[in-house]
């Protein structure tokens, strides 16, 4: 019996989506995404609490973008929801994300979020492909996968009877 001893990597290495370097991989990552859009919410509590007044003004200065009449109608008439909900979301969703719970629902949320980021910054000086477009890219990723189910706690609650018994929870979790 012959064994490589020269090349420890000389073994067989797959990176499919059911073995283990992809779920640790995704794991990693969904962590990393919770941990950015946490650190990103908690700031804004810290520093105004849920008083977040920058969130309509930037809504309002939306004009002549794509999606320009809903968010500056909603920075307009929406913002005594804006200014509590973008640090207290932010905050909700980056949990979520980070401990896997809620994951596609809170996926969802960020990228609801990155979507207005990214055509908010219309003017598109850095092109298209931006640091918003990644991070909604990252959130469709993470809700594609299921990612709250590698290592979250989506996979302990999808074992309970309450999510056996309405399996459509299914689609929120995960």
């Amino acid at each position: 019996m012959a064994t490589n001893t020269a090349n420890p990597l000389g073994e067989e290495f797959a990176f499919d989506i059911g073995g283990p370097v992809a779920k640790y991989w995704v794991a990693v990552l969904r962590v990393i995404v919770g941990w950015w859009f946490l650190h990103a919410g908690v700031t804004k509590l810290i520093e105004d609490g849920l008083a977040y007044g920058y969130g309509p003004a930037y809504m309002r200065g939306m004009t002549g973008t794509a999606l320009g009449p809903i968010p500056v109608w909603m920075g307009e008439n929406l913002a005594w929801l804006i200014r509590p909900g973008v640090p207290l979301f932010e905050t909700l969703i980056g949990l979520g994300i980070m401990f896997g719970v809620l994951t596609r629902l809170a996926a969802f949320g960020g990228a609801v979020f990155m979507t207005l980021f990214w055509v908010g910054n219309a003017g598109y000086g850095n092109g298209l492909v931006t640091g918003d477009f990644m991070g909604l890219l990252l959130f469709v990723t993470l809700a594609a996968l299921a990612a709250g189910r590698y290592y979250g706690g989506d996979a302990l609650i999808e074992q309970t009877g309450f999510v056996e018994r309405h399996p459509k929870l299914k689609y929120i979790l995960g």
